[in-house]
């Protein structure tokens, strides 16, 4: 089966759970090719198995290398496996029965794809949305199983009380949007940098300024003005990367956007270097 048509299939199975993202009425997979709506708004599944509901292109700084980047930090050398396994266990200590896992702001997929394996269950689907095309090519060219969508975070073609789970993983979040579609019984996983997230890299690349110390205050703010706090969990670790990994690490972060060559020549040289991941994993529910 083509990768067109895998991706209609799964898209057909939660069709009751989507929507028309221009007029928001209920959609249907015709012939395993389009999701059309009942007022004949049509959007097709490319060949490579995603479906792009933007209106018009949109121009973002991450491009293809940046995303081979990120799926060589994530799969590659693991950098988040143990955040990973946290989330993992959150969904399974959570009835996963046919629930979503909409990841809001999925980027090239490695984090969502490597979730889903962790849970490995047949009754939950995962959903990727991001507004880069790029990362949601190769989401789908890399993965097969989830259903990838090309479209703005403002406007998730999915249904009122649709998403048990909506993970936002180092990305902006739309608290109304996640409200809106986030079940009764549903939580909202969100992983923000701590103090230390990656302080070897930041000291580096922004020392004798503001930049190399980092507060999540604000985004905690905005979060709890939102949506309900539920639980909060700090997850803080190592792990030694060589220069090629290093340099990978550069170019995935925006951290690493603003440097000069000699910067990162200088970081990534010295290979061998002991890196630190100092994630908040914050559980959310819609206020009541």
């Amino acid at each position: 089966m083509k990768k067109r048509e895998k991706s209609a299939m799964t898209a057909q199975n939660i069709s009751r759970k989507l929507r028309c993202p221009l007029c928001h009425e209920a959609v249907e997979v015709r012939e395993l090719k389009s999701l059309v709506c009942v007022n004949n708004h049509t959007f097709d599944f490319a060949k490579q198995g995603y479906v792009n509901i933007l209106k018009k292109p949109v121009d973002t700084q991450y491009d293809d290398a940046l995303f081979e980047a990120r799926q060589k930090i994530i799969c590659d050398e693991k950098l988040y496996a143990p955040v990973h396994d946290k989330i993992a266990d959150i969904i399974l200590n959570h009835s996963a029965e046919d629930s979503l896992l909409f990841d809001a702001g999925s980027g090239e997929g490695s984090h969502l794809q490597t979730i889903l394996d962790k849970v490995n269950t047949e009754t939950l689907t995962g959903i990727g949305l991001d507004i880069s095309k790029e990362g949601i090519l190769m989401a789908a060219k890399n993965y097969g199983n989830p259903l990838w969508i090309a479209g703005d975070l403002a406007n998730p073609p999915l249904s009122d009380k649709s998403c048990k789970f909506i993970l936002n993983f180092l990305s902006p979040a739309n608290y109304s949007e996640f409200k809106r579609i986030l079940a009764e019984d549903g939580i909202i996983i969100k992983v923000i940098p701590s103090s230390g997230y990656l302080k070897e890299l930041r000291r580096e690349l922004f020392s004798g300024t503001e930049g190399k110390e980092y507060e999540n205050n604000d985004t905690l703010e905005l979060m709890k003005k939102n949506v309900k706090l539920v639980k909060e969990e700090r997850i803080t670790y190592t792990k030694f990367l060589d220069a090629a990994a290093l340099k990978d690490l550069i170019s995935m972060t925006p951290l690493g956007w603003h440097a000069d060559t000699a910067q990162i020549e200088r970081f990534a040289d010295k290979g061998n270097k002991e890196i630190t991941v100092d994630m908040h994993i914050i559980l959310a529910a819609a206020e009541n």
